[in-house]
């Protein structure tokens, strides 16, 4: 597949329909530098004792993560410098980075819990079979892109948010290049995976109803991961993101789950699903097919691809009951698989397929793709999104678009993740006690902890952690490695270098 490189952003830097005048209006809209008494009972940020972030998060910021006891406050390509000058590779794609902020040149940042505390977080977090970091593969580029941080800057001078009500260039681009390069017709744009998700399902709904369907199911695959919304962690089909948020015992109807990659068990659900029950039939309602909502490769549910196999009778089953086939390409796609969406690699064509993460290197951005009929679903109304596609997101996903085309970053990402694979394996001839199954695409892969190994893999990322590599769980059982694509020879070799490291150590002390 061609990525299609600058022709489409001179649009935005020579055609005199974009050009931005000069002009002095907006001085006059500027505030005086007078303040209202009344307005003076706020306290500005800067008045706020930042001396423990620490202490500020635990009074202020709710628990939904659990922080790993580390602070970081630069970032440059693969690599991340914590509060005490300690550089780490950084293997999560951008999932643990935080910089809490600055006032002038002081960094304010977390000192943490000690290093027990940190194991022990580290047990917690695999007894409780939770993830606790999020954002995972996002930082495609890196860390402080030239390329994007100047186009993020250059559009913070222009005009950052305007109403989807309006036109402007650098969402019409962005659709351009996603469709050019891409099986997709049209684009709806958000703000993340999970919306992204949100906008598939939605669209599959209506979908169905447009076809007479009152009661559209949904099927997705067990292990799989959506979202965190009500809708998206229900398609999630994992029963422990459901705990605590069901009615009745329930989740959102119209979902049901089926192993991933077990072509007899799929062909089974959607026979059932497409039998309207008989009571709900005699009050007028039919029960059918909205679409099949599937992975390329499972993520959280521990780097599985999927196989040509199962993915054509995805396609198949689709086709013959008039349902979608949807591909969440949230994780896999922007070429981390080595090809530019993961459903490449699997030789079909989806009829709808959402991205996030990378498409913006790190600035919030969501799409959602579709093809054919299901391009044209929606009306003005049906969905909607505040920002989603505005001027400064769509500017970060074109810097992507464009740095990926101009620098064959799929190249990379293939070459990369070959000598990746080939290091982690002849780890594990090294340690096979330890280490299993390598598995995954491109810059997407993970190694098996095996069962009597002595460690969980949220474990051995803390000793790898120790040794100054970042990387992430993938379930309770494997470790996963998501570096930015734009990693080089030696970084990888200097990463398996400190993994085999921890490992060893580990090794010793048990």
């Amino acid at each position: 597949m061609k990525l299609y490189p600058s022709a489409l952003l001179l649009l935005l830097t020579t055609t005199a329909a974009f050009t931005i005048p000069t002009n002095h209006h907006a001085s006059s809209s500027a505030l005086s530098v007078a303040v209202d008494p009344t307005t003076k009972s706020l306290i500005p940020p800067s008045q706020i004792d930042a001396t423990s972030v620490a202490s500020l998060f635990e009074e202020r910021v709710q628990k939904t993560y659990g922080r790993y006891p580390i602070t970081f406050v630069e970032g440059r390509g693969c690599w991340l410098t914590d509060e005490n000058g300690k550089e780490y590779l950084d293997w999560t794609g951008g999932a643990i980075g935080v910089r809490i902020g600055q006032k002038g040149r002081r960094e304010f940042h977390c000192r943490f819990f000690d290093l027990l505390l940190f194991e022990r977080l580290c047990v917690a977090i695999h007894h409780s079979e939770t993830n606790c970091v999020s954002g995972i593969a996002t930082c495609a580029l890196g860390h402080s892109n030239p390329e994007l941080t100047a186009a993020v800057s250059a559009q913070m001078t222009k005009v950052h948010h305007v109403s989807n009500l309006y036109y402007t260039p650098q969402q019409a681009l962005l659709a351009a290049w996603l469709c050019e390069n891409s099986c997709g017709d049209k684009a709806f744009f958000c703000n993340s995976g999970a919306e992204s998700n949100e906008a598939a399902i939605k669209l599959a709904r209506r979908h169905a109803n447009n076809r007479g369907i009152t009661d559209p199911v949904i099927i997705t695959a067990e292990q799989s991961f959506h979202g965190r919304t009500l809708a998206t962690v229900t398609a999630t089909g994992q029963p422990k993101y459901h705990k605590g948020f069901t009615y009745g015992g329930e989740m959102v109807r119209g979902f049901r789950y089926t192993p991933y990659n077990d072509v007899e068990a799929l062909r089974n659900l959607v026979d059932e699903i497409n039998v309207t029950p008989e009571e709900d039939a005699k009050n007028g309602r039919k029960r059918g097919l909205a679409a099949i909502m599937m992975e390329p490769l499972q993520g959280e549910g521990g780097i599985r691809p999927g196989t040509l196999e199962y993915f054509a009778e995805c396609r198949k089953l689709a086709d013959e009951h008039g349902a979608l086939l949807i591909c969440d390409e949230v994780q896999v796609g922007m070429g981390r698989s080595g090809k530019l969406w993961g459903h490449e690699q699997l030789g079909i064509e989806p009829d709808v397929f959402t991205s996030a993460k990378a498409l913006g290197g790190g600035v919030p951005i969501g799409a959602m793709v579709a093809r054919g009929e299901a391009a044209n679903v929606f009306g003005p109304g049906d969905h909607a999104s505040t920002y989603g596609g505005n001027p400064l997101a769509c500017a970060a996903g074109l810097a992507v678009a464009e740095y990926m085309s101009e620098h064959d970053i799929l190249a990379n990402v293939n070459e990369r993740g070959n000598q990746l694979s080939a290091g982690l394996e002849d780890i594990a001839t090294r340690y096979p006690s330890v280490l299993g199954e390598v598995r995954g695409w491109g810059l997407l892969k993970g190694v098996v902890i095996k069962d009597d190994a002595g460690c969980t893999a949220a474990e051995l990322v803390g000793d790898a952690m120790k040794e100054g590599l970042l990387l992430v769980a993938a379930g309770p059982s494997v470790v996963r490695f998501v570096p930015p694509l734009i990693v080089n020879e030696k970084e990888i070799a200097e990463a398996l270098a400190r993994f085999e490291k921890a490992i060893e150590t580990r090794s010793k002390s048990s």
